[in-house]
């Protein structure tokens, strides 16, 4: 979908624009006098209507509605620049107009005289270099008034808005965290992470996408397989389509037809005509979450779509050609499924194009640190929530059965249930805390770090002394300056090794030694 279809949506044919060819020259004016913009004469101009105020009011509103609509579309946010320039036209009787960034303070003035062929206004930014300008042309003669200076100054304040969406954007985009298009609504997170393994997914992800071969993922629950299914699906020539995710393990038998086909209206009594999933899928993208706990019933029925790309609706004698590409996830291996049976064969083999393994969150370690800093941003909500060093390096040493899912939910969980600043031990859930507790046990038959192990038992003494040193110092039968020493050890180790003693109890140790604080 292009600027002008979005624009058009929002704003109805009361209100006539200028021609969509006319373009601005992007050559930078002399600060302090107004530029002059060329217009290609040579194309016919439509005729420029003036609105009412009222109209003008109402399309100022309608600009906005169709800015905020924008960022719901799976669109370029380049485009976004282009929705803001063709609502403008509409408002001002203007012949071109251009919104663009400046490295500079732009000192471009505007006066209400007849005369005036171009103006350039200055778009405000945070700080002198994010500045931008608003040029426009006008016919030769055509009288400014009042208003439409008022509404031009309102749209400079829009279009900064437009820019620092932009920056923004270009910024995540630059640091990986965003591919260009728009995130999903329910916020699920980016491929956050810098281990090699997970720059060999992005890497294969970037060139399978160029390809509408079917992709098969395989990986644990929670892992993101269809966080890696959208990411395919937005980097390539589909990404304008649209994404349907179905999960077939949720898909009743009875129904599956109708479901994943459509129906034909009144194939029975009270029964409405509607499209099925692979037809609301053509042109993008079709996800098929959990392919595993299909039955044999209906990966029979699942195969001949596949296979043909086509559909034919229950009730109907004809079938639909699609354009769809196939993308199925499962956690179970359908190779291991196929040895005993449960797998057809043949479907196996048609789903398993490009083979691609998500990774765990056990295999990337070093990204829990970094993870977590990404959901704790999502969920503080304005608060300055931070995690304690002991919390972080308890949650460094689970093993995470649930991967990137259960992180998720743990940072949740924490966030609502910290009282202060600050995520304590005990705001995780239990069994990160039993995890945590084990693998500060000494044991002799791991060859263990000593002083790492150390700093590890030295801060859950202090957590236990509620941040009390010196009472930690008591506890243990240590000076204050080598527990100074144990506290500045970095608690992260080498993400393979695990590290798991056995047979400590802090609690016990810290019963023994006594509570007093000072």
């Amino acid at each position: 979908m292009t600027a002008a279809q979005l624009i058009s949506g929002a704003f109805g044919t009361g209100l006539s624009r200028a021609d969509d060819g006319a373009h601005l020259d992007p050559c930078d004016a002399t600060p302090g006098k107004p530029e002059k913009v060329m217009v290609d004469s040579a194309r016919p101009v439509q005729p420029l209507r003036v609105p009412r105020q009222r109209d003008r009011r109402h399309a100022l509103l309608d600009l906005v509605s169709a800015l905020t609509r924008f960022l719901d579309h799976e669109q370029d946010i380049s485009l976004m620049r282009g929705v803001f320039e063709e609502g403008l036209r509409g408002m001002v009787p203007v012949r071109a107009i251009q919104l663009r960034e400046i490295s500079s303070r732009w000192a471009g003035r505007v006066e209400a005289s007849g005369g005036i062929e171009s103006i350039a206004l200055e778009v405000p930014g945070r700080d002198p270099a994010t500045r931008g300008v608003l040029e426009a042309a006008f016919d030769p003669g055509c009288r400014l008034g009042e208003w439409d200076f008022q509404m031009l100054t309102a749209a400079t304040h829009l279009g900064a808005l437009v820019l620092e969406i932009e920056r923004s954007r270009t910024q995540l985009a630059r640091a990986g965290l965003w591919n260009g298009h728009r995130t999903r609504r329910d916020g699920a997170a980016a491929l956050i992470g810098s281990t090699e393994v997970m720059k060999w997914l992005r890497s294969t992800i970037e060139r399978v996408a160029g390809t509408d071969f079917t992709v098969l993922l395989e990986g644990e629950t929670g892992v993101g397989k269809e966080l890696v299914a959208r990411q395919i699906h937005n980097i390539s020539r589909r990404r304008n389509g649209p994404f349907i995710a179905i999960n077939c393990a949720a898909l009743v038998e009875t129904l599956l037809e109708a479901e994943l086909f459509g129906i034909e209206d009144r194939t029975a009594t009270g029964v409405r005509g509607r499209r099925g999933k692979f037809e609301h899928a053509d042109g993008g993208t079709l996800f098929l979450d959990e392919v595993s706990d299909l039955s044999r019933a209906a990966q029979a029925k699942l195969l001949r779509a596949i296979q043909d790309l086509s559909v034919q609706r229950v009730g109907s004698h004809s079938t639909q050609r699609l354009d769809i590409r196939i993308v199925a996830a499962t956690n179970r291996s359908l190779a291991d499924l196929v040895d005993r049976q449960l797998f057809r064969p043949d479907l196996f083999y048609r789903l398993n194009g490009i083979d691609i393994r998500v990774p765990t969150l056990r295999e990337r370690r070093s990204d829990i640190r970094e993870l977590t800093d990404y959901f704790l941003d999502r969920y503080r909500v304005g608060r300055s929530l931070r995690l304690s060093a002991t919390a972080v390096d308890a949650m460094a040493t689970y093993e995470w059965p649930g991967n990137v899912r259960e992180l998720e939910r743990t940072i949740e969980r924490a966030v609502t249930l910290a009282a202060g600043d600050v995520i304590e031990l005990d705001d995780l859930p239990a069994a990160v805390r039993r995890a945590y507790s084990t693998a500060l046990g000494p044991s002799l038959s791991r060859n263990e770090n000593l002083r790492l192990w150390a700093s590890r038992y030295v801060r859950l003494i202090v957590h236990r002394c509620q941040g009390n040193k010196r009472a930690a110092c008591r506890v243990l039968g240590i000076s204050y300056h080598t527990l100074q020493g144990y506290l500045r050890v970095p608690l992260i180790e080498n993400p393979g090794t695990t590290g798991i003693p056995q047979n400590c109890h802090p609690s016990e140790s810290l019963a023994e030694g006594g509570t007093s604080t000072s």
